[in-house]
């Protein structure tokens, strides 16, 4: 049997980026992220729900993050879920995080043009390129490619 394991979130930021240079030189963002819910319970009423979310964010996408978000900024981060474990004074601890491999910022910039940044880069590869072209992404493909 097949398994899958992606996680899309839209958010905000609950604090400001924590970069940091691992021994290897890579760099690795922490984020916190809280994500609404509103649903209806038993008796029809609304009910909003927040859950907060720890996301880990990696090379040139972590450096960008760090850069242009700050806590409130909305962001959409597209990744895998991973189970941490460990043990502390005899205790074993457990927490669950996203490992974000895309990030869309979804604010405006400069606080008005209406236009949303976006970053793909993998989580293992580390890019060169600024924000400002990782946004406008590939060229389109010329007409007589479209698969329609």
């Amino acid at each position: 049997m097949a398994s899958y394991n992606r996680v899309v979130l839209v958010g905000n930021l609950t604090r400001d980026p924590e970069l940091r240079y691992i021994s290897s030189g890579a760099a690795v963002t922490e984020i916190g992220l809280a994500v609404n819910d509103r649903r209806k319970d038993q008796s029809g009423q609304w009910v909003e729900e927040t859950q907060f979310i720890d996301v880990t964010l990696w090379a040139r996408t972590a450096e960008v993050a760090s850069e242009y978000l700050s806590k409130g900024s909305p962001v959409l981060i597209e990744g895998r879920l991973k189970l941490d474990r460990w043990e502390k004074e005899g205790q074993k601890h457990s927490k669950l995080r996203v490992v974000g491999e895309k990030m869309q910022m979804l604010g405006s910039r400069g606080g008005g043009s209406g236009r949303t940044e976006t970053t793909s880069v993998a989580a293992t590869s580390v890019a060169a390129t600024s924000p400002v072209e990782e946004a406008t992404g590939p060229a389109d493909p010329p007409e007589d490619d479209i698969p329609f």
